[in-house]
């Protein structure tokens, strides 16, 4: 009867155990879903979302992977402003030392002045101030960044999607690294 009861609860021991599992599995399948694994990058060229922007920005020559950190560091200074970031090479045609980024905060759109106030909290913190003139007809990705997972699929999805964009539409444009990718709407 011990015996019984003995194999009877290492049973339900495993039995719980593999819940577990599934459903650490499950969540882990359920974050990345959410991070868009399965969403579609949308590209489209046209009249650009914004007109002149300011920006403050920080600069730097790496893995794109490690642009989290500056997306971070941006939101710490201002958590209301929308983030930009800027990816300059493409990712599968350049090694990762040599990737160029720029990743900053947007201080102001069309014809508004970002604060001076603003502007010295930025540069306290080794931004760059930098304002973007309007430009006619761009060729923009739209991907969601939704959790630090989402730069790391964006990476390997939104080149390939601009580079087969670029390559059937014909619009002129030599590489990807003319066509710069926006991230907005991140939340801190």
């Amino acid at each position: 009867m011990e015996h019984q009861a003995s194999v009877m609860s290492d049973w339900v021991l495993l039995g719980l155990i593999a819940a577990l599992v599934v459903l650490l599995l499950l969540t882990v399948f359920g974050f990345v879903v959410y991070s868009g694994l399965f969403t579609e990058v949308v590209v489209s060229a046209g009249s650009p979302p914004v007109s002149n922007i300011t920006l403050a920005y920080k600069f730097r020559v790496g893995p794109y992977g490690e642009s989290g950190q500056l997306f971070t560091d941006g939101c710490s200074i201002s958590s209301k402003l929308c983030s930009i970031g800027v990816y300059y090479d493409n990712p599968h045609t350049v090694s990762p030392e040599k990737c160029r980024f720029a990743i900053g905060r947007i201080l102001s759109e069309g014809d508004a002045k970002p604060s001076e106030e603003q502007i010295k909290r930025f540069q306290k913190y080794g931004f760059k101030i930098f304002s973007f003139p309007a430009p006619s007809h761009v060729v923009m990705a739209t991907f969601p960044f939704t959790t630090p997972l989402s730069i790391h699929l964006a990476v390997n999805r939104v080149h390939p999607a601009l580079d087969t964009y670029i390559k059937v539409s014909k619009c002129g444009m030599k590489s990807v690294a003319c066509v710069r990718w926006t991230v907005r709407g991140f939340s801190c």
